[in-house]
């Protein structure tokens, strides 16, 4: 399924260095041998967490003229030849090709159905594979901005659970970027901008999200601006047991 993305902001997000660097520190050890992408958007998370040799990476992105864009990273060695180039959704995906590792950076709040997309997700999750999920936090921080991005909703730790299917199991679920939660809340309070302007990006990138590294921990990951979930396909055998059990 072809769609055109209706946000403006991943220009100014590319810009981000700092929080992808951070946020990679936590997803790459759940990265495996073969990587499915989802909405991966102008390649620009794509370049932070493809750093090493995997087997295949798929770029999934349902805008044409956004998957150019990666295809362009590719032809010009800003992004390893593994790297794959698809038009569409994860509907269009044959069930029957699975993944070590399905990422979502902050894609499924553009999802009407998350759901049945998680569903999906786990359906081509090998055994063992891992559901990656980078979310907006906190409904009660939803601005103009999120609705002129094409966000749902933002998530809580809860509601980002709830979201999971039953085959999944849940490995971590935090939240990051506690000094931008409160940068965040004194926008929706006094500011109301609709959208950042670059020095506000490199101003949260540089100066608040390095802080946030630190309070972050001692918070316990119990705040944050972002909330970040990890799951695991449980092995077949493991649910049938499971079943078996329960019964």
């Amino acid at each position: 399924m072809e769609m055109t993305y209706v946000g403006s902001e991943l220009e100014l997000f590319r810009e981000a260095h700092n929080w992808k660097d951070y946020y990679r520190s936590f997803v790459d050890p759940h990265l495996g041998p073969r990587v499915l992408e989802v909405g991966a958007g102008l390649g620009g998370t794509t370049q932070h967490l493809c750093r090493r040799a995997h087997e295949s990476w798929v770029c999934l992105e349902p805008d044409a003229h956004l998957a150019g864009e990666i295809a362009g990273l590719r032809s010009t060695g800003r992004l390893p030849a593994f790297c794959e180039v698809q038009v569409g959704t994860v509907g269009d995906l044959a069930i029957d090709r699975k993944f070590d590792s399905i990422l979502y950076m902050d894609v499924l709040e553009h999802i009407e159905d998350d759901g049945a997309e998680m569903i999906a997700a786990a359906d081509r999750l090998a055994d063992g594979g891992k559901l990656i999920v980078l979310s907006p936090a906190h409904n009660w921080l939803f601005t103009p901005f999120d609705e002129r991005i094409g966000h749902f909703r933002r998530y809580s730790k809860k509601s980002l659970a709830g979201a999971a299917p039953p085959s999944l199991r849940q490995l971590s679920l935090r939240y990051l970027d506690s000094v931008g939660m409160f940068a965040s809340l004194a926008n929706r309070l006094l500011l109301h901008s609709s959208m950042p302007n670059i020095g506000q990006i490199h101003f949260w990138d540089r100066r608040l999200v390095p802080c946030s590294r630190w309070t972050d921990r001692l918070l316990g990951f119990a705040v944050g601006k972002s909330v970040l979930g990890v799951w695991e396909k449980q092995a077949a055998v493991e649910t049938g047991n499971a079943v078996r059990d329960a019964a």
